[in-house]
This record gives structure tokens, C-alpha cells and sequence, in this order.
């Protein structure tokens, strides 16, 4: 952040560099990039890999409920099940007793991508810049900031 302060050496709330919302932005942009060439031999994008982690924690699950976890509106996680539906590792199952209520549960193929998984979690960490102490206290600073946005 070399942009702090204007010309007079006031902080200056309109410099992009200030931005807390822009780091972020790009960070989880590269990140995300980072993630391609380890997921697209799975045949998986970032949002196809975080759905399948959140139904690894729970499966049998509402779209609703899925949408909640992954912070993803139904506009956007509706094409994607069908995708992944497609790739087999998913099912999507009306509820009997409402018919707007869809299930989403993963299939054998669905369960066994996780042991496919196993290895991007440690190919990640040689991007990460971080170190083990640091990392965690920034993840569980994003956790922190995550429930106080939430809850405006």
C-alpha cells in the first residue's frame, strides 16, 4: 500500500491502494486463477470444487441450504448443479412434499472425487505466501469479518 497518504501526507479514503475491499477482490481473484490448472484436469472449476467441499461436510442438502454454505445466490448455483449433475457427481431431487424444494446429493462419482481431491489443498499451499501463523490469523480474521457483515 504505497498510496496511504495524498501529496500532503493525509490518508486518502479515495485511493485505490486504501481499498480494503479491492486487496481482497484481487487476492481471491488470483487465487482463484491459481486454482485452475490443479482443478481443470479434474474437470472441476473453483465453484464446482467449493460446492463439492461444502456437500463432503453435509450432502442431502437443499439448494437453499447449499446457496447459504457457499455464499452463492440460486441464479448462480442452479447452472452449476446442472453442470455438475451433467459431469455425474450430483443429483438434484425434488422434495415430495414441495415441489419448489430441490435436494442436492452427490453421487458415488461425487463421493469418490474427494479422494481426487486429496492432493489440492497441499498443491495450493505452494502458492500461499503466507506463513502457518500468519495464514491463520487471517483466516480467522476473514471468519471474524464474514459473521460481522453478515450480521448488518
Amino acid at each position: 500500500m504505497e498510496n496511504m497518504n495524498d501529496a500532503v501526507g493525509e490518508f486518502n479514503p479515495l485511493s485505490l491502494d486504501n481499498q480494503i475491499c479491492f486487496a481482497l477482490y484481487v487476492c481471491s481473484k488470483e487465487i482463484i486463477r491459481k486454482y485452475t490448472p490443479i482443478l481443470e484436469p479434474l474437470g472441476l472449476t473453483y465453484t464446482s470444487y467449493i460446492t463439492l467441499l461444502g456437500l463432503w461436510e453435509k450432502d442431502n442438502v437443499t439448494i437453499k441450504e447449499l446457496g447459504t454454505r457457499l455464499y452463492l445466490d440460486s441464479g448462480t448455483l442452479t447452472p452449476l448443479l446442472k453442470k455438475m449433475e451433467t459431469q455425474g457427481l450430483v443429483t438434484r431431487n425434488r422434495s415430495k412434499e414441495d415441489e419448489r424444494t430441490v435436494f442436492i446429493k452427490l453421487t458415488d462419482a461425487g463421493r469418490k472425487m474427494r479422494e481426487k481431491c486429496g492432493d489440492v489443498p497441499r498443491q495450493m499451499m505452494c502458492y500461499n505466501f503466507l506463513d502457518a501463523n500468519k495464514a491463520g490469523e487471517l483466516l480467522r480474521s476473514l471468519h471474524a469479518m464474514m459473521t460481522k457483515i453478515n450480521e448488518v
